[in-house]
């Protein structure tokens, strides 16, 4: 198995994908190469941003995609956030996914600390 399935940030940005894909299928055709395409590509950058870096051979290059996945979920959250301007979301549907991305986020940034003190007990 690969380090990365054992991880709660992957598993639950999967389903953050799995939702980004949902939600913006009901977007206006007219967007299906603007924000539905740039939105699915960030939302798919975040699990496997995570998994890349799990594979990784020190905790410095796995902190290093783990912010990626970060710089990703922003650019998921700035998306959703046009696609609600638009009412292309409904309350709902907006409040669902800004759950789940806050506790992605939350997630990252435990991960991102727990390695940081990894590494620092180990120079130690």
């Amino acid at each position: 198995m690969r380090p990365h399935k054992n991880l709660l940030a992957w598993k639950d940005s999967i389903e953050l994908v799995e939702a980004v894909y949902k939600l913006s299928n009901n977007f206006p055709e007219s967007e299906k190469f603007g924000l539905t395409s740039q939105l699915q590509r960030a939302a798919i950058s975040i699990p496997t941003n995570i998994a890349e870096g799990a594979a990784r051979n020190t905790k410095k290059e796995f902190i290093q995609f783990l912010y990626i996945s970060s710089g990703s979920l922003s650019e998921v959250d700035t998306l959703i956030t046009i696609a609600s301007n638009l009412k292309y979301l409904k309350n709902e549907e907006l409040k669902m996914i800004t759950q789940k991305m806050d506790k992605i986020s939350s997630l990252l940034n435990g991960l991102i600390k727990k390695l940081k003190m990894d590494i620092k007990v180990q120079a130690n």
